[in-house]
């Protein structure tokens, strides 16, 4: 065991949309900050991919199997890699609606109410928004909540084809929104490029270590602080020292790790007093929808549509259903990649066709409905082994979603110009359990000691030095994808720690 030698004021653990933000905002203050990440930097991230790369799913999978409520095992698909997640992702970045802040009563259960409001986050949006340089447009989304600034960008426009399914929504009375979307120089904003670059090239303050994965959290003989951060590097294993630790390993691995770090004051896992530590894991229901199209696109533009039109339900169902955005081109779409058997009914309509034919002829759409958060979907971590405990819920409110969007895009079909959109037939698949993306909830935040983990400023309610800044925070899922709230959330526990830090 190597010991460091040096005290770091902030412990950073993970890179993604909380690590990558908060190391950031973070590194002005001049205070000795080290980021630990136990991937390295990626030589292609997912929006430079080409051709059909996007389907060789193992180069976007974790180097480690988890299991399921079954025992079965399975890879991940989770990006270790500085940038974590947001290496991956779509670069979509929206707000949650006002009332989801709020108790939303569903079909067969509730959502609860988050303590603080959307008025608590807002300006934090605002912040979130200008930093990863979001394109968007105001006002043209029946559920948008209110907004103190504009976007910063205009949004993306969309591609030709996409446009004239627009128009056809928009005659059936829908919504079609512009998806808001980070855009920099470089394509998809990232944590990577907006987070921890700009931190360690502009301040000698930041020391960023990669390939370390940290496997325990050391605290004092009390067990009411974390003393130092247990880490393998290599063959070999350092403790490295710190004032105040933050976990942004992602709501699983932040579990996870709080879970094996138990000792004698922690039998449960540290923090878990209440046993809540990796309890009511959601990560959405989503499916993807082909809609088939005669005419070739590139299969590498941009998501730029949103419609939330079901987003609280319609007139024969009064409850929540979800929400459902475009998937750009299919071959950068990583998350896509886990479902190919989709083409498998497309290529009956269109045989002798290559797979990258038959990506490059479709438009795909994601739907995307709320989960409620369950007890007993969680994380466990028995011998050194991480389990998902995970069975899908509100399943009929998705579905309603399905066959919703179904009988738009049916309709859109028969009025395309040129009859483009052909044969009337949309596969769907949904994601399996290794699709993670959207995961959340495992160490939600509250006032109550004794019915949440954290405490507002999204610290531990037992130990002083110890925060959680990922996806693990939140009291409910919504139907929103889950990246802008936990940046935006970075940056609120940010100014948090920086009157702290003094």
């Amino acid at each position: 065991m190597i010991i460091d030698d040096q005290t770091y004021d902030v412990i950073i653990i993970g890179t993604g949309a909380g690590g990558g933000t908060l190391a950031r905002k973070l590194a002005v203050t001049g205070k000795k900050i080290l980021v630990l990440e136990r991937g390295e930097f990626l030589e292609k991230e997912s929006s430079e991919l080409e051709d059909i790369e996007v389907f060789k799913k193992e180069l976007y999978h974790a180097p480690e199997q988890w299991f399921d409520k079954n025992g079965e095992t399975f890879y991940p698909q989770t990006s270790y890699s500085v940038g974590g997640n947001t290496k991956i992702y779509s670069g979509a970045l929206m707000r949650m609606r006002e009332r989801d802040f709020e108790e939303v009563q569903h079909q067969k259960g509730v959502s609860p109410e988050w303590p603080l409001k959307y008025a608590d986050f807002e300006p934090y949006y605002s912040e979130a928004e200008a930093l990863y340089q979001v394109h968007g447009k105001a006002g043209d989304d029946p559920t948008e909540p209110p907004r103190s600034a504009d976007y910063p960008f205009a949004p993306v426009e969309h591609e030709p084809h996409v446009a004239e399914i627009c128009t056809a929504l928009s005659e059936q009375g829908l919504h079609p929104a512009y998806l808001p979307i980070g855009l920099g120089d470089q394509g998809r904003t990232d944590a990577e490029d907006t987070g921890i670059s700009p931190a360690i090239k502009g301040s000698e303050n930041v020391t960023l270590k990669t390939s370390a994965k940290v496997v325990g959290l050391i605290t004092n003989p009390s067990g009411l602080a974390i003393k130092a951060v247990q880490v393998e590097i290599g063959d070999e294993c350092f403790l490295f020292l710190g004032n105040i630790i933050v976990l942004a390993c992602g709501a699983i691995n932040s579990a996870a790790l709080l879970l094996r770090s138990c000792n004698e004051k922690w039998p449960d896992g540290i923090a878990n007093r209440n046993g809540l530590v990796g309890r009511n894991l959601m990560k959405q229901s989503m499916t993807v929808l082909m809609q088939q199209s005669t005419s070739a696109n590139s299969g590498l533009f941009q998501r730029s549509v949103s419609i939330n039109d079901f987003y609280w339900g319609d007139p024969d169902f009064p409850f929540p259903m979800g929400h459902i955005q475009n998937s750009g081109g299919i071959l950068q779409d990583v998350i896509f990649s886990e479902a190919p058997p989709i083409f498998s009914v497309l290529t009956k309509v269109m045989p002798n066709f290559s797979l990258r034919q038959l990506a490059t002829r479709s438009i795909g759409w994601w739907l995307q409905t709320e989960d409620l958060p369950m007890p007993d979907n969680r994380v466990r971590f028995e011998k050194n082994k991480i389990y998902l405990d995970y069975e899908l819920n509100n399943l009929e409110a998705h579905d309603r979603l399905l066959y919703r969007w179904q009988e738009a895009l049916k309709q859109v079909d028969r009025s395309a110009k040129q009859s483009i959109f052909a044969k009337n037939i949309h596969p769907h698949g949904s994601t399996p359990i290794q699709v993670v993306a959207h995961q959340c909830g495992t160490c939600r935040f509250g006032e109550d000691p004794d019915t949440s983990v954290l405490n507002l400023n999204c610290r531990t309610h037992d130990i002083d030095n110890l925060y959680v800044v990922d996806s693990s925070f939140f009291p409910s899922s919504s139907s929103t994808s889950p990246a802008l709230t936990v940046i935006a959330n970075a940056l609120r526990v940010a100014d948090h720690l920086i009157k702290r830090l003094g």
